[in-house]
């Protein structure tokens, strides 16, 4: 079968350019329905009468000098459940994903992974249709020099 959708590995490279962060490390996970990204605090609150959310991401594992403070529109709020069948309340946001050369905007919902080994986990949704994943490979989309200055602060408006 041939096709022309380009191949993830099982870990990769990715951005989210919308809300400051210029390059963090995902675990590709086609078991997980939606894509999850770590936020050490969540704190909702309101902008011209619009539901919002302010989180702040350590993007290094085993790295809390370097944050990332952010803000986005609050999509959602939905109860997930991990891999070993625990419930959580989440935050969800829509924003901007770019992975290698391919840019699309996904959902993604908030929580602190600070002992999980990624820092993001891309799921089902953010895979789409539009990739194929080879669990062979690593960093087929390229490896990425980070960017993001220790003690950056994005703020998307």
């Amino acid at each position: 079968m041939s096709t022309d959708k380009p191949v993830l590995g099982w870990r990769e490279w990715l951005s989210f350019p919308g809300i400051g962060i210029a390059a963090i490390k995902a675990k590709v996970d086609t078991g997980a329905r939606t894509s999850c990204l770590h936020a050490y605090y969540v704190e909702p609150f309101e902008r011209d009468g619009s539901h919002w959310v302010r989180f702040g991401i350590h993007p290094q594992q085993g790295d809390t000098s370097e944050e990332v403070h952010c803000e986005a529109p609050l999509k959602d709020r939905r109860v997930v459940r991990d891999s070993g069948g625990h419930e959580e309340l989440r935050y969800v946001i829509e924003t901007e994903m770019v992975i290698g050369e391919h840019r699309f905007t996904s959902e993604v919902t908030l929580t602190d992974r600070d002992t999980m080994k990624f820092r993001v986990l891309l799921g089902r949704t953010g895979i789409g249709e539009h990739y194929l994943v080879d669990p062979s490979k690593s960093y087929v989309q390229g490896r990425r020099k980070r960017k993001v200055k220790r003690g950056q602060r994005a703020v998307k408006s």
